[in-house]
């Protein structure tokens, strides 16, 4: 469908256009998705970050809104599938269930996800994004809002202003746009660090994702092309400064040590990251003519893949909203987005909160119900069906 078609614009006066703050892969996405259907964007930036070797799990509905995009032959080339999903329960507790394995044939999918390195991902959206003629792009911060009339003005750092007919705010987890707009935000740090890396492995992961779940927080590693996997280590804050200072023959040792050398001896292929773990609870997430999305909206561990993708379902929300629409920032686009939005977001939330808690709790009345469910998991197939249709947001 050509962006012409679907043009919003029904007056000979061109609208204010669409201001999308962020150049994460919330905010190239969601850019890049209103562009293509005709709205005039205008893209505010910082340089984007370097590889830190994170990636991310791209669900079904989440790979149907980038195939749109085209970004189909991307995902092929440069991600891999991620066909089964295995749980090992590596707590030390008493109640120690056996290792639950999902496995994407039952819900009749080729596979849960693709998983693909978070750099390359945005790369390819940020090029889209600049080659699209309908965005128009500045390398800047906004670090404020206010209405004026009925439109959104957008105040940038170097001083100057844009007037915006909707503001969307996928500017982080310390977004300067929800804390200009005096949205609360409910912040809970973990004791939690993730140290992050690209692993290089003996063995061959055959498209199976594995998730040893510690009394740190889960240890989690999902197939990438080839004999590599992306590793996500949440653990105590201390242990992952010392796991990010070691050499590189070390830290793969105790990689392999951690994963019980299930794939063969292991070696870091690319840089280190390391993220402070924290859950953020944002009640509302619109005002008048501006919605968040991505971390802005909602913020939590690297657990379940939910980060991301959540986000993605924010831009396809976002962009039901603006169907047969001609303001974009008009009263009914925004509280309908709350409404969509709410449900999903909230749920989300407090899955990820009460699993990372129930590893971290000391009771044993926990480690019993946590070690139940993941039995229960193993042992009744609907159950697990009902549960791997909704980690993947179906």
């Amino acid at each position: 469908m050509s962006a012409s078609s679907v043009h919003p614009a029904q007056s000979q006066t061109a609208p204010a256009p669409i201001v999308v703050a962020g150049g994460g892969l919330v905010g190239m996405a969601v850019a890049l998705a209103l562009a293509d259907r005709g709205w005039p964007v205008v893209v505010v930036s910082d340089m984007p970050a370097k590889p830190d070797g994170r990636t991310v799990a791209l669900m079904p509905q989440s790979l149907a809104l980038l195939d749109s995009l085209d970004l189909g032959e991307t995902l092929a080339q440069s991600g891999a599938p991620l066909e089964i999903m295995r749980l090992i329960d590596d707590s030390g507790s008493l109640f120690r269930p056996p290792p639950v394995a999902f496995e994407a044939r039952e819900l009749g999918l080729e596979c849960f996800a693709i998983n693909i390195q978070n750099h390359v991902l945005l790369k390819t959206l940020s090029e889209r994004v600049a080659a699209h003629p309908a965005i128009t792009s500045i390398t800047g911060q906004v670090i404020g809002t206010r209405m004026d009339q009925d439109l959104r003005q957008v105040i940038l750092a170097d001083g100057n202003s844009l007037a915006a007919s909707l503001l969307v705010a996928a500017d982080g987890r310390r977004s300067a746009i929800r804390a200009a707009l005096d949205i609360a935000v409910v912040h809970k740090d973990y004791p939690q660090v993730a140290v992050t890396a690209i692993m290089e492995h003996e063995r061959a992961h055959r498209f199976t994702s594995t998730e040893f779940h510690t009394r740190h927080g889960p240890f989690t590693l999902v197939p990438l092309p080839g004999r590599c996997s992306s590793l996500v280590w949440m653990t105590a804050p201390d242990r992952a400064e010392n796991l990010v200072a070691l050499d590189d023959a070390a830290f793969g040792r105790a990689v392999e040590d951690q994963a019980q050398s299930m794939l063969g001896k292991m070696h870091p292929a690319g840089p280190r990251g390391k993220i402070g773990m924290g859950i953020d609870r944002i009640d509302t997430i619109t005002a008048p003519r501006c919605v968040l999305m991505g971390d802005a909206a909602h913020a939590f561990p690297p657990i379940g893949a939910q980060g991301l993708n959540l986000g993605l379902r924010d831009i396809r929300d976002l962009l039901a909203c603006l169907e047969h629409r001609s303001d974009a920032g008009a009263p009914e686009v925004t509280q309908r987005y709350q409404s969509l939005r709410q449900k999903d977001i909230s749920t989300r939330t407090l899955g990820v909160d009460m699993l990372n808690r129930s590893l971290l709790s000391p009771y044993l009345p926990v480690d019993f119900a946590r070690g139940a469910g993941l039995l229960a998991l193993a042992s009744i197939g609907p159950l697990r069906q009902f549960v791997m249709r909704q980690g993947i947001g179906r």
